[in-house]
């Protein structure tokens, strides 16, 4: 009898359960409201060393993704990788230095629906070479899984 294999979607709730319950739920309204705002995306997970990441693209290739989101244990950082140094951010809100990639803190899932954090996904979204479709049932891929992880728990 083949092995049991485990859904997508099963792995990507046992990898929030390593968080404490109060990140694990931060993190699930975050990955909801992406999810909504993008449908369509194929969503590739990793459980890296640092974080557990989800990144939202067009296709299954993780160099056309054009956002993640980061889920450390004590924020969720939203990413933006495609040419983040051009992105227009009047609220200042982009962090880091990389012409690629930056990030936005968030402070909870509410900053997803910020005007100024909205204004930087449709940024991202409109300027990136291959656009996600705008209907359509999305894909959840599990990438990779590090064996060797940092605590995901403060």
């Amino acid at each position: 009898m083949p092995p049991k294999v485990e859904r997508p979607q099963a792995q990507l709730e046992r990898f929030l359960a390593k968080f404490t319950p109060e990140m694990a739920a931060c993190a699930k309204r975050c990955i909801a409201k992406m999810d909504r705002r993008l449908p369509a995306a194929v969503r590739l997970v990793y459980d890296n060393y640092n974080a557990l990441v989800i990144g939202y693209g067009p296709t299954d290739r993780p160099s056309e993704a054009i956002l993640s989101l980061a889920i450390m244990p004590r924020w969720v950082a939203l990413c933006f990788l495609q040419s983040a140094s051009t992105l227009p951010d009047p609220a200042g809100l982009l962090r880091g230095e990389g012409k690629i990639a930056r990030n936005v803190r968030l402070g909870g899932p509410a900053d997803l629906d910020t005007a100024a954090v909205q204004a930087l996904i449709g940024a991202a979204l409109a300027r990136s070479p291959k656009p996600i479709r705008r209907t359509g049932r999305g894909q959840l891929i599990i990438k990779s899984i590090s064996a060797k992880q940092r605590p995901r728990r403060p």
